[in-house]
């Protein structure tokens, strides 16, 4: 039997802990007060250090696949195996291996839960998991679970249960599961990092972040593609659907989970007509596509208060037709960043004159370029990715691995910005009441070491 990546979405929903997903709650109760009960905290984990490291993928459509082109490239790996429900994109991605000169990757395939049968292997020290939003959390879970570390696409979970048991899991298993937030290592977002920790903003007030990427253009993927599964979320909630790119480099800014922590949130939808509107003028009458009952407003606006008082606005928008833009604004004392375009307004060792924006980034890179990308950005853009992001966030993922250092990303920060998909809705559903965050480090946040400005 073929399974292609609707009916990988479709008999996705047993979690590793044999909880279907589907049947979870929209959330538990997740107040103010941390969960008691958990294991020791992995803030800052080290895993032991791998002189070369052996890795497996689960899922290699239109974005695994860029990861194993990267991961070719990168020194001290090893490609151990490869799986995917759909044979014609696992064996290109096994014939890209073998065409570097590689040895053949093991291949996995035949049903939904082939992947188990690459976990089995005692050849392999981290997975990479790119599969539809649904096998997320039970993929990730069941990956530490076989005492291996798991990097997951975002986002990393669906429901607040999922988020707690996969933080669960990491404490209990000491394993690393980091969401693969790679906008966080853009060029821009690194700079401005930089800018944030050399005290050119002054105090950090408020930040802005979003997601708006006009993707109606998915909804013509029916059989596969990211389209395929993707647009049924439309019909199924209310919310930000999709918050990490844009709320990750700010909370990194902002030191989210390292000595302050989101609080509450409080979230309102537009009115959800675009989806509609675009399946009516492009398919028949009778196609699926026209069955659906689109809920999710086109766009979607919440605000985040954290611990320390700051704000955050963070939008999401795949629908309506405007520019891309993931807003990346950080608002201090003394100045602010702004982008798409890219703007800076200084008080205090800027132009002089802050009621204008700066639009020149010339200086601005020279002075504050991140060490990161000064010493490692040329090979980033030369591989591709996004701008060479993707290669950037990969290649400091195996140079933690490989050198034992904590990765920039823990379990802790893929659970705080992948929850507010859930927490948005249900503000959306109880007319944006606002809605506690629940504390996934259990108080550990206090005492967390901000992200440092590393070097290559």
């Amino acid at each position: 039997m073929k399974y292609n990546r609707r009916h990988f979405l479709k008999t996705a929903g047993v979690t590793a802990a044999g909880i279907i997903t589907s049947q979870i709650p929209l959330s538990t109760a997740h107040g103010v007060s941390p969960k008691p009960t958990g294991g020791r905290t992995v803030m800052g984990l080290i895993a032991p250090q791998m002189d070369t490291v052996r890795v497996g993928f689960i899922g290699v459509g239109q974005r695994g696949s860029g990861h194993v082109k990267h991961f070719c490239h990168l020194e001290g790996v090893e490609i151990k195996a490869i799986c995917d429900t759909d044979e014609s994109v696992l064996d290109k991605s096994i014939e890209f291996v073998t065409a570097q000169g590689l040895a053949k990757p093991a291949r996995y395939t035949g049903s939904p839960k082939a992947y188990k049968g690459l976990l089995n292997r005692d050849d392999i020290d981290i997975v990479i998991i790119s599969t539809p939003w649904e096998w997320h959390a039970p993929m990730a879970i069941d990956t530490m679970e076989s005492g291996k570390h798991a990097f997951v696409e975002v986002p990393l979970a669906l429901t607040v249960e999922e988020c707690w048991q996969i933080v669960d899991t990491a404490e209990r298993t000491q394993k690393n599961c980091m969401m693969m937030e790679n906008v966080n290592y853009g060029r821009d977002e690194l700079m401005v990092l930089n800018m944030v920790r050399q005290g050119v903003f002054g105090e950090l007030l408020h930040g802005e972040a979003a997601y708006i990427h006009e993707l109606r253009w998915q909804m013509k993927e029916i059989d596969s593609k990211t389209g395929s599964w993707r647009t049924g979320w439309h019909a199924k909630r209310n919310g930000n659907l999709y918050p990490t790119h844009g709320l990750g480099p700010v909370s990194q800014y902002m030191n989210i989970n390292r000595g302050d922590r989101f609080d509450y949130l409080t979230s309102m939808s537009s009115p959800a007509l675009g989806r509609a509107l675009y399946a009516e003028r492009e398919f028949p009458a009778d196609h699926q596509r026209n069955q659906l009952n689109y809920i999710n407003g086109d766009m979607n606006t919440s605000l985040i208060k954290t611990v320390k008082g700051r704000s955050i606005m963070v939008q999401h928008d795949t629908t309506t037709p405007r520019p891309y833009s993931r807003h990346n604004l950080i608002q201090g004392s003394n100045g602010v960043f702004a982008g798409f375009p890219n703007r800076i307004a200084i008080e205090q060792g800027g132009s002089g004159n802050f009621h204008q924006w700066d639009m020149d980034m010339t200086k601005w890179y020279e002075k504050y370029d991140h060490p990161l990308w000064l010493q490692m950005g040329k090979e980033a853009e030369r591989n591709g990715g996004h701008g060479g992001m993707d290669f950037l966030m990969l290649w400091r993922m195996v140079y933690c691995l490989r050198n034992g250092e904590p990765l920039d990303q823990d379990v802790y920060d893929g659970a705080s910005w992948s929850v507010v998909n859930i927490l948005s809705e249900e503000s959306v559903n109880n007319r944006s009441n606002s809605v506690n965050f629940p504390d996934f480090t259990r108080g550990a946040w206090r005492t967390g070491n901000p992200l440092g400005i590393v070097g290559a």
